[in-house]
């Protein structure tokens, strides 16, 4: 499997150290987690939907991923109810919390906000499975001026 991660280039891409200071959707502030898409394309869009400021050093990363790593998946139906709200609620941060403490997979698969028909990934780098991860090099991510101009 491979995913993507677009963030600052002042974090590396394979420590969750940015996420751990700058809380999610499914961690909070000290819980080191990397998020992940199955494409950059949905990284962007979900970059855009956080309606921040664009910052001006974001760079993509490819992760490959063993076939026969476990990947935890969160259905529907154990979705905290609010886990869709705008702002991050305490629910869904527990509950990555809660998979990271747990220690049963390095990936949780979890619902895109913006598009609830494709899937991010939280990757957890305290699992043993994380080692065998493969970082490819990051390289430089920007959005084209048509969209910066879209959320103004």
């Amino acid at each position: 499997m491979i995913v993507y991660p677009i963030g600052s280039s002042r974090f590396p891409a394979n420590d969750g150290a940015g996420a751990s200071l700058y809380p999610g959707r499914w961690n909070r502030r000290g819980v080191p987690v990397i998020y992940t898409a199955q494409s950059s394309s949905l990284c962007a869009l979900e970059i855009l939907a956080g309606g921040r400021e664009l910052a001006s050093d974001y760079v993509v990363v490819e992760i490959e991923i063993p076939n026969d790593v476990l990947v935890e998946s969160l259905a529907d139906d154990q979705l905290p109810e609010d886990w869709i709200a705008d702002a991050h609620p305490d629910s869904t941060r527990a509950t990555g919390d809660d998979w990271v403490k747990a220690g049963r997979s390095a990936i949780l698969s979890v619902p895109s906000t913006v598009n609830p028909y494709e899937r991010n990934f939280v990757l957890n780098p305290a699992h043993p499975d994380f080692q065998r991860f493969r970082f490819g090099g990051p390289r430089p991510f920007s959005f084209p001026e048509r969209l910066k101009r879209r959320g103004s």
